[in-house]
């Protein structure tokens, strides 16, 4: 076989294991494997590098991904649909590894529906693609956003302050929820669940009350007032459709401050969630994907995404991984309105 593999969307720890495990695995088995620079773009544009162990050596503890990454849609360019297609006949592929979230995987199973054989990975730190219990990426932005709160903590106790941490989620509240309790924070503000300002500032000043002079506010970027839209950055919208979020964390820290009469500081942790060193869970997810994406294309079982249930590494459609967005489970969210007073 001839097997290519990309990596498309926003970039997040845990990439590059995958990547080995699956160049290791193929290379192991006398297979030959290529990259596709930059996502999809570099199947439209055949920018291609040889993948061997050498060039694998040492990247398991990296960040961000070798092969690159764009937010390129073939969907959205003038026949780039029929172009990858093309393309990927060119090149005497047998098989196409993609990792993702649900915009490129998106594509992945549009692709595979048009006949090109196709095994997909999730990736997002957001950890809201469906069909899956977590994503690689998660683990070590939950934990990066976690030390951050930390930090927070001190200096908001030592000058009285309320503390508003914006951090990622575009429609889902993992990030914040996760984050939020494991690094003790006062109140968690999700997208799923519209901001009542009233309530937020009600159990500050409750807490205030009972002797404690400062607090820690986790707000996801999505997240929104009742009866308001999200706060953008810009409208420009990308191949995919989104726009950039942004805001949400001065906003809310704008309407504390005034409503509650409290000091209150923003800090917006934005790409540094992203960046690093991918953690031990996440290497370990990681690798376990990598292998079994190539165990499923070794069997010709493509259309299928690798996906965590439990302990265990299954297969399941590409068509089910993609049909909605997997949001916070609420269940979760209530279990941390206990540490809000």
């Amino acid at each position: 076989m001839k097997i290519a593999i990309l990596t498309g969307g926003g970039d997040c720890p845990g990439l590059n294991p995958v990547i080995r495990a699956v160049v290791r695995k193929a290379i192991n088995e006398k297979q030959e494997i290529i990259g596709l620079k930059y996502g999809w773009k570099g199947l439209l544009e055949k920018d291609i590098v040889t993948l061997d162990l050498q060039s694998v050596s040492g990247i398991l503890p990296k960040g961000g991904t070798i092969l690159g990454t764009s937010r390129t849609n073939p969907y959205k360019q003038e026949k780039g649909a029929e172009l990858a297609k093309k393309n990927f006949k060119d090149l005497g592929l047998d098989a196409l590894v993609v990792i993702g979230g649900e915009d490129t995987l998106g594509v992945a199973t549009k692709l595979f529906n048009e006949g090109l054989g196709i095994i997909g990975i999730p990736k997002t730190i957001d950890n809201d693609l469906g069909a899956t219990d977590f994503t690689f990426g998660f683990d070590t932005a939950i934990n990066i956003v976690m030390e951050c709160i930390d930090r927070l903590h001190t200096t908001a106790e030592s000058h009285n302050r309320i503390m508003v941490v914006e951090v990622m989620g575009r429609h889902a509240g993992w990030i914040a929820a996760y984050a939020g309790v494991a690094g003790g924070a006062d109140c968690i503000l999700i997208p799923e669940i519209p901001i009542d300002i009233k309530e937020v500032c009600d159990s500050i000043d409750k807490r205030h009350k009972r002797g404690k002079n400062f607090s820690i506010v986790v707000v996801a970027e999505g997240a929104f007032f009742k009866d308001e839209n999200i706060c953008l950055q810009e409208k420009k919208l990308d191949e995919f459709g989104h726009v950039r979020l942004g805001g949400i964390g001065h906003t809310l820290a704008e309407m504390i401050e005034k409503k509650t009469g409290f000091e209150t500081r923003v800090t917006v942790l934005g790409h540094i969630q992203r960046g690093g060193s991918p953690s031990a869970f996440d290497r370990i997810l990681g690798t376990r994907f990598g292998i079994k994406a190539y165990d499923l294309l070794k069997e010709g079982r493509f259309g299928k995404m690798v996906s965590l249930k439990g302990n265990e590494i299954v297969a399941v459609s590409l068509e089910k991984a993609t049909q909605k967005l997997k949001t916070l489970d609420l269940k979760f969210y209530e279990m941390t309105k206990i540490f809000s007073s």
